[in-house]
């Protein structure tokens, strides 16, 4: 990179940075598809299983440690959350998947929810596929990533609580992603490392965001 890319670069993560800094709120909670704003600017949704992180990061994203509600008790997020800061873009919080200990019929419900979301909403720029990276791609997420492979939804996996692991673990756990989703359609091949407790990886996920919005 030479030096003009990256002083662009680094003004380019100092604008996400900003962006991320306004004050969010939370818009809505959404339990079925009629329920669903109309669409407005650009959405992002964060997915991945149940006690994974998702709100943990979305808090530490936006430096607001309560927006999104964070609970040890996995399935706690139920409904589509809708968080926004009148920045052009949307961030919207998917319920945890792979919860066996939910009712049947609440997994149903769900389900049901979060693929009508991906199949319908045209503006839904990309999903944040969230994976642990202490344990790396696991069946319920490749699950997931069939999904959105059939009804052609970009996604990114984003590893969560990287702290937890040795760097050489890490670039296992990197590498036996890549190879997970070299042959999968719908997935952008870049893999973002993150950790809401350090901020490794926040600035480079923030501008992702940030470059789909504009």
């Amino acid at each position: 990179m030479t030096p003009d890319e990256e002083r662009a670069r680094e003004a380019a993560v100092e604008a996400a940075r900003l962006a991320f800094a306004r004050p969010w709120r939370f818009v809505m909670g959404v339990s079925n598809v009629a329920g669903l704003p109309a669409p407005a600017g650009v959405e992002v949704a964060f997915a991945g299983r149940s006690n994974v992180g998702k709100s943990s990061l979305i808090n530490a994203l936006t430096g607001q440690k309560t927006l999104a509600r964070t609970s040890n008790t996995p399935g706690r997020t139920r409904e589509l959350n809708f968080f926004t800061a009148d920045t052009g873009f949307v961030i919207v919080d998917m319920p945890g998947y792979g919860y066996a200990r939910a009712a049947k019929a609440d997994v149903k419900d769900w389900t049901r929810l979060v693929f009508d979301f991906l199949r319908g909403r045209a503006n839904l720029r990309r999903v944040y596929v969230l994976i642990d990276a202490r344990h790396g791609i696991k069946a319920n997420d490749a699950e997931a990533l069939d999904v959105l492979d059939k009804a052609a939804v970009s996604y990114q996996i984003v590893l969560t609580k990287c702290d937890k692991d040795k760097p050489a673990e890490l670039e296992a756990v990197l590498a036996a992603t890549q190879a997970a989703i070299r042959k999968r359609p719908a997935a952008h091949p870049e893999i973002i490392a993150t950790s809401a407790a350090t901020g490794a990886g926040l600035d480079l996920l923030r501008l992702e965001i940030a470059q789909l919005a504009a």
